[in-house]
């Protein structure tokens, strides 16, 4: 794979939720709110409640927290009802950028991103204005020093769509398609290959690569996204050095 690191960008992402692991505790509590209400409690039977829960649990957060979250979306307890919405927009350099929020003031959120965008050089734009160029996958990624031998036999048994090996650090990623990222990342467990980080997430067919200050602009308005406590995902095509985010 040509282009920056992603591993180093998804170190630089999970150094920044251990600092704000309230926030990311929020947003986990939400995702579990919105898949337990449309696909009822049953981690077994709801394949989203049981991604948002690994993640929960993954980011250690208590399992009364979690049960908690399932109930007040079953109605066992009183909870906040919140609503997917989706964003589009361009940050500098021609980056596309999808915004994901839950909320329970869509006019807040709204306002938010578009200040988020405008502040950092970017500009909001219409629904399906970016999304074209972006497709759903799942993504396993493992860190450099991986045995790439391991992690593509149990990755090509597995059923995945795809291995990339980073040729600046050796990192591996092994891509799936949505509806065989569960059974692709159990069946790489079970044989051994557990990934160091594991997502389902939007990935862009090409990437934008964007250097010096143009790269510093879009990292500060990814980040501000992402802050946004309404904002649960944050997905660019952007292909960035690590030190943009210095």
């Amino acid at each position: 794979m040509a282009g920056h690191s992603k591993w180093a960008n998804i170190q630089h992402r999970k150094g920044k939720q251990d600092a704000v692991r309230g926030r990311i505790f929020t947003k986990l509590v939400r995702e579990i709110t919105v898949a337990a209400r449309q696909g009822g409690g049953d981690i077994a039977g709801n394949p989203r409640l049981r991604l948002a829960v690994d993640k929960a649990v993954a980011a250690s957060m208590p399992k009364d927290n979690i049960e908690r979250a399932i109930k007040k979306a079953i109605g066992e307890l009183e909870g906040v009802s919140y609503e997917e919405l989706r964003y589009e927009g361009y940050a500098p350099g021609g980056v596309a950028v999808i915004v994901d929020c839950m909320t329970d003031n869509r006019q807040r959120t709204v306002a938010d991103v578009r200040h988020a965008f405008t502040r950092h050089g970017g500009n909001l734009g219409t629904e399906g204005s970016v999304a074209f160029m972006f497709r759903r996958l799942g993504v396993l990624s493992f860190a450099p020093g991986a045995d790439e031998a391991q992690v593509s036999e149990a990755a090509i048994e597995g059923g995945a769509e795809d291995i990339v090996v980073n040729d600046q650090d050796g990192s591996i990623e092994v891509l799936t398609s949505a509806e065989e990222y569960q059974s692709v990342k159990d069946a790489m467990e079970a044989a051994g290959c557990a990934a160091d980080d594991a997502e389902l997430t939007w990935r862009a067919d090409n990437d934008v690569a964007v250097d010096g200050d143009t790269a510093q602009q879009v990292a500060q308005l990814l980040e501000k996204l992402d802050d946004l406590d309404d904002v649960q995902n944050v997905y660019s095509n952007a292909d960035l050095p690590a030190e943009a985010y210095e």
